[in-house]
This record gives structure tokens, C-alpha cells and sequence, in this order.
């Protein structure tokens, strides 16, 4: 008998060779993707054709996007000073020790919070005698409280780091890294590496530069001067960025002592280093100096986004109105911000963008008691909101808020930080 043929069988066929070369790309694409969730650095082995492919290329077993983005975040603050009432205040006589950890005390939780805290250590630790203002030598206790408030790398790059000569420099570099501070702008030995700190696999260079050293440069010797204290040159500027993106820096951050005292505006001179910086390849500049805050911008250099704030003001100090009677700007003096700069690296496009900028407005509470001027910095916007702010104070934080809110650009909501 005549076997009848299967007209289906081509068909069958057709459909089986598909469904083999399906479940070969599928065996494919999930080698690849485990590949690259395991390391977090292998590309795809298909030529993408856009940035939304690879956001739908790579999922998670239920479908969901796979997230390859890492964050940091950065908080850097002013001038921390010590003045000579400051460190009277901080006296105990019962104990003959100095404390300045409740100068700290409400606003500890903003640097704890930040991956990178840094901030401007505008004095020494020398040992000896404390002093303040004109030749400032702080008690070692200034350092105790700065890592009690969670700050772990310190620009020490400005006018003030020979205020002691060479080896108050040096007893000041000693002092931070017995305590596990970092440091950066002076140091012992030529910067072979650049100073850095790494989270959540985002590595960040930081750099500091001063304009001067209040005349005190013949402390050094020329050899001296070429590394112990970074001087603001163009080209060391622009060396050291070269040196952190060949160590492998994902961004660069700058702590800048710059611009004139007491002045609410950045010159020119401030402008075109600013602009030079970034077009060199930093991302974030946190400038220092004239004690007042001066205004942020966003450059948009390649494509990309970069950061830069002109002054951050005093964090802690003892400048203010009843100091100062001859500044015209004498009340922005008691004004500082804890500027927090939000990263996001790509490991797969390999690069890093500013995601979040924001602010936590400061001001120096300065109150007498019957062991001398005590101070506190205190964050503006928190206090105006608790119920218990005195209306004396909350008239003073009032202001002060309102001086530093007309001085910075907003990016992300308001001045909460």
C-alpha cells in the first residue's frame, strides 16, 4: 500500500530549526549577561545600537531593568577657623583640655551622611601655646572634633599653612594622619600619588591649590616650595589632573583657596581659572577664602555637566557683625553652606555625571556663659522649622538664610541639603 505523504513536514521543519536557533541566542544572551553581572565590566557581545537597548538588553529573571550605576555622595564645607576667643571658649579649666566637639554638634549627622566629607582646615595644630588670629595655631583638639563631625579629608592648601613655619606645617600633617584624616595641598614628601577616596566603586581625586601664604614663603627653601605647599600654577593644575586620571580617577574634585576677602562675587581672575579647571577635566570645585558665600554655577563642558561654587563662606569662625564693625558685608560672615554634590558612574559607558546638587545652609551661633563666648554651627533651615527657636535667634537665622539663598543657584528642590 502507498504510504501517504506529510505535507506538513516542511512546514514542521521550518519551525523546528527556528526554535533551536532561538534557544541558541537565548543560551548567548545569558552568557553575556552573567558575565557582566558577575563583573560589572564585561560589554556586551553585540554591537548596541543605541543607549535604550542596553537599558532593555539587560534584565533582571523577572524582567526588570538591571541597574549598573553607581553613587556617591559629596559634602564639603568652608573655612573652619579658630579664632582666639574660640579657643578660649572651648577651654575646660577643670580638665586644662580644649574641646570643640559641641561646636560640631548639630550638624555632625550631614557629613555622616555624605560618602566624602571634606571641608578647610584654615589653621595649624603647631603644639604650643594655641593662638588665633593674625598667626593662628589651633589646639589639637580642633582635629579631635573635626573627625567627631564625620569630615574625613581636610584641604590644607591656604594662606594660613606657614602661619607656623615649616615644622608647624609638618606637626600638622603628622597630627591628621594619626588620626586617620586625610589630607590634601600640603605635604611631607612630593605627591607621588594623588589623594583619593573610593566608594560604591566611584574613586574621586581631590586636589587643593592656594593663591599665597601671607608673605611667609621664605620658611621654605625654593626645593621646599616646589611640593610642600600647592601654589596656584596652571600648569601643576593641569599636571596634577593628568595625574589623577592616569591613577585612575573616575572624577576630580578641587579645593580652591582664591578671590577676595569679604567680596560676595567671584573676579575674574577666579572665572577663568574656574573655566580652565574644568575644560582640563575636573567636575566639582569647592572654592574657599573670602569668607562669604559667593554663587555656583553649572558649565557645561563636552556635553558634560560640571560644578563649581566660587565661595562656601565661613563654617566656623568668629567673624561676624559684632567683630567686624568696618565690613560692610560683616553679617554674610557668620554664613557658611554644606554644599552635597550627588556622582553616578556608568561602568559600562565608563563614565561619571553629576546627578543631584543641594545645600544645608550653616550659621555660627555665638552665645556668651560665664566660661567665655561658646559657638555652635547651627543648620538654618532645621532650626527655623523646630518650635523651640527663640525669636531673638530665629531673627538672626531668618537673615541669614535669606543672604545665602539669593548667593547660590538652585538645582535639585531647595536649600534642605
Amino acid at each position: 500500500m502507498k504510504r501517504k505523504r506529510n505535507k506538513n513536514i516542511p512546514g514542521l521543519a521550518v519551525r523546528l530549526v527556528i526554535v533551536i536557533m532561538v534557544v541558541l541566542v537565548g543560551i548567548q544572551l545569558f552568557q553575556s549577561r552573567e558575565e557582566t553581572t558577575l563583573g560589572q565590566e564585561a560589554a556586551p557581545s553585540v554591537q548596541t545600537p543605541s543607549d535604550s537597548y542596553i537599558d532593555g538588553f539587560f534584565t533582571t529573571p523577572d524582567g526588570k531593568p538591571m541597574e549598573y550605576t553607581q553613587t556617591v555622595r559629596l559634602a564639603s564645607t568652608g573655612d573652619i577657623m579658630t579664632h582666639g576667643t574660640q579657643i578660649n571658649g572651648a577651654y575646660d579649666r577643670a580638665s586644662g583640655a580644649y574641646d570643640f566637639k559641641p561646636n560640631f554638634v548639630h550638624v555632625k549627622k550631614y557629613f555622616e551622611s555624605a560618602h566624602m566629607p571634606v571641608a578647610n582646615l584654615e589653621t595649624v595644630t603647631a603644639g604650643g601655646t594655641p593662638q588665633g588670629y593674625p598667626v593662628f595655631n589651633a589646639p589639637d583638639a580642633i582635629l579631635d572634633a573635626v573627625q567627631y563631625a564625620g569630615i574625613r579629608l581636610l584641604g590644607t592648601a591656604n594662606n594660613h599653612s606657614l602661619d607656623k613655619g615649616k615644622s608647624g606645617l609638618l606637626r600638622t600633617l603628622d597630627q591628621l594622619k594619626s588620626r586617620g584624616l586625610l589630607s590634601t595641598g600640603s605635604f611631607r614628601e612630593p605627591e607621588q600619588e594623588i589623594t583619593t577616596m573610593e566608594e560604591n566603586g566611584v574613586k574621586v581625586g581631590f586636589l587643593a591649590y592656594t593663591y599665597g601664604l601671607n608673605g611667609l614663603d621664605g620658611y621654605l627653601t625654593d626645593q621646599e616650595r616646589s611640593y610642600m605647599i600647592n601654589l596656584i600654577d596652571e600648569d601643576k593644575i593641569r599636571s596634577d589632573i593628568q595625574k589623577a586620571k592616569e591613577q585612575g580617577c573616575d572624577a576630580v574634585a578641587v579645593l580652591i583657596h582664591w578671590g577676595n576677602e569679604y567680596q560676595q562675587t567671584p573676579n575674574a581672575q577666579q572665572k577663568d581659572l574656574a573655566e580652565k579647571m574644568l575644560e582640563w577635566g575636573v567636575d566639582v570645585i569647592f572654592g574657599s577664602h573670602p569668607h562669604v558665600i559667593q554663587p555656583s554655577e553649572m558649565v557645561e563642558v563636552d556635553g558634560a555637566k560640571k560644578y563649581v561654587i566660587y565661595s562656601q563662606g565661613n563654617f566656623l569662625s568668629n567673624q561676624r557683625r559684632e567683630t567686624l564693625p568696618s565690613i560692610g558685608v560683616r553679617n554674610y560672615t557668620e554664613d557658611g553652606v554644606i554644599v552635597h554634590v550627588g556622582l553616578e558612574k556608568d561602568p559600562i559607558r565608563n563614565s561619571v555625571v553629576i546627578r543631584s546638587v543641594s545645600y544645608t545652609p550653616t550659621w555660627v551661633h555665638r552665645y556668651a556663659t560665664d566660661t567665655g563666648q561658646q559657638y555652635e554651627i547651627l543648620p538654618v533651615r532645621e532650626m527655623l522649622l523646630r518650635e523651640d527657636t527663640s525669636a531673638s535667634l530665629r531673627s538672626r537665622l531668618e537673615e541669614s538664610y535669606n543672604n545665602t539663598k539669593k548667593n547660590l543657584t538652585m538645582y535639585n528642590g531647595d536649600l534642605d541639603g
